[in-house]
């Protein structure tokens, strides 16, 4: 199975400048300020280093690619010509996009068969979380241009897992959590919106030996003993590796993060996406309990 991922331009590319033009001038304005600089190159945005390393994981594959990457874009075709221009001067192999001249662009994540979607835009992530996908709001966080390994790290609960658990924590208080997960733990958690997301990383992983493999995948949870083990359990009830296990009782995770080298950390709670992104990028899911005032859940 092929995985897709499909990314926003302001994901991929800085288009700040740009989007400036638009909040300030209006849609008119902002097309003759692309046509006038569709020569200029545009600067790598926040998920660049991360689109750039899952297309490497073409390089000596069979002939049917592992990884495509598709453009979502707001864009008009018109204005997109400098992103098609600055794609094609990174030698970033992406073919498939959609420009969408404004409007939504989380209805194509369905069509295009994505896993996954990254975007600077908060309705188009929760639109495609909605729809049931994988989807994060990347944030303005540290990188580096490291060429190595991929490493990707996952909150746990309303990430990876539902947030049924999550949710008795918030109305109900830790020791109740404690005490429900100690008692349900040989009851494996229903999958959150990652999890199929972690599972076709898992099916690149399972084709090479563990120490060669391309891909180095954590988990970096706020939760402690005893509820470990329901963690444990659930991962290996859905047959899905996870690489690296850390279980933080409540620490912040930002040095634990850049200790592990992550690639990206996708996390629903927006403190812990605040210590993430000094260290490392970042991808806010505005799913579950912790997000339920933005999504106007009762």
């Amino acid at each position: 199975m092929k995985l897709v991922v499909a990314i926003s331009s302001r994901a991929l590319f800085q288009l700040d400048e740009s989007h400036a033009v638009f909040e300030s001038q209006g849609v008119a304005a902002y097309c003759a300020h692309q046509r006038e600089n569709e020569h200029v190159l545009l600067e790598p945005g926040p998920a660049f280093n991360l689109v750039r390393k899952l297309l490497a994981l073409n390089k000596g594959a069979p002939a049917s690619p592992l990884v495509e990457v598709v453009l979502l874009s707001r864009n008009s075709a018109d204005t997109g010509i400098r992103i098609f221009n600055s794609i094609e001067h990174y030698q970033l192999d992406i073919k498939r996009a959609a420009f969408s001249s404004g409007a939504s662009t989380h209805r194509y994540v369905e069509a295009f068969g994505a896993q996954l979607f990254l975007s600077t835009n908060p309705d188009d992530v929760r639109g495609s979380l909605a729809q049931g996908y994988a989807a994060a709001t990347i944030l303005p966080s540290h990188r580096e241009d490291d060429s190595g390994q991929l490493r990707i790290a996952f909150d746990g609960d309303a990430v990876l897992f539902s947030d049924d658990s999550e949710r008795i924590y918030k109305q109900l208080g830790l020791d109740a959590f404690a005490r429900n997960e100690r008692q349900a733990a040989r009851d494996p958690m229903p999958g959150g919106p990652f999890k199929n997301f972690l599972g076709a990383l898992h099916a690149i992983q399972a084709a090479h030996d563990t120490d060669d493999a391309p891909i180095r995948t954590a988990l970096v949870t706020a939760r402690s003993a005893p509820a470990h083990e329901r963690v444990i359990r659930t991962l290996r009830a859905w047959d899905i590796r996870i690489d690296e296990a850390l279980f933080l009782g409540g620490m912040p995770k930002g040095a634990f993060l850049k200790a592990f080298g992550a690639d990206i950390f996708f996390d629903d709670q927006t403190m812990h996406c605040d210590s993430a992104r000094e260290f490392v990028p970042t991808g806010h899911v505005p799913y579950g309990i912790a997000n339920a005032a933005i999504a106007g859940e009762n």
